[in-house]
């Protein structure tokens, strides 16, 4: 069976992606992302910043993917939660694949688990740890407040958005999944 996979080019931890609840600030089209199965981490040993110590451009963990979700700016990116995205796990397993990045320009592809020769039902599979949803810590909020954003009451983000596309705040409606 071959399954659909996201794969992205990350200096981030395994410890890091655990805690975020997936492996976060993508830039990506979000419904292509959604209707993949897993995402597939690589190892940018070349960052500035790099978190983890796996051979540069080898896969490191898989992830089956729960959702897609806008994420908030992080230190390392301060772009508006809209252009970037968190892949969310509901399982991972750690795998070491060499040289499964090839160099692609975008640190996104999309390709399938058969193309990069893995089998998921051959791996160790592990739960997502508990309290690792995604959502925001208050590091998280910490972080976001330094860019110029601050947790929101509902109320507060209709109102908001009723002013950004000329509405009545009646006529938003927010759905919060998680």
């Amino acid at each position: 069976m071959s399954y659909e996979a996201v794969v992205v080019f990350t200096a981030k931890s395994i410890e890091r992606i655990l805690r975020e609840g997936g492996t976060s600030s993508w830039r990506l089209d979000r419904n292509h992302a959604r209707r993949c199965d897993y995402a597939v981490c690589t190892r940018n040993a070349n960052a500035g910043w790099v978190e983890g110590n796996e051979a540069h451009h080898s896969a490191f963990l898989l992830g089956k993917i729960r959702d897609v979700v806008a994420c908030a700016p992080t230190p390392e990116n301060s772009e508006s939660p809209e252009n970037r995205y968190l892949i969310q796990f509901s399982e991972f397993a750690r795998i070491n694949i060499p040289d499964v990045w090839r160099g692609d320009r975008n640190p996104v592809k999309y390709t399938s688990l058969e193309a990069l020769v893995i089998d998921p039902s051959k791996l160790q599979w592990e739960v997502m740890p508990e309290g690792n949803s995604g959502a925001a810590t208050a590091a998280d909020i910490g972080a976001a407040k330094q860019h110029g954003v601050a947790p929101l009451t509902l109320a507060e983000a209709k109102k908001g958005l009723a002013l950004t596309f000329n509405v009545a705040p009646e006529a938003v409606e927010i759905t919060i999944r998680g």
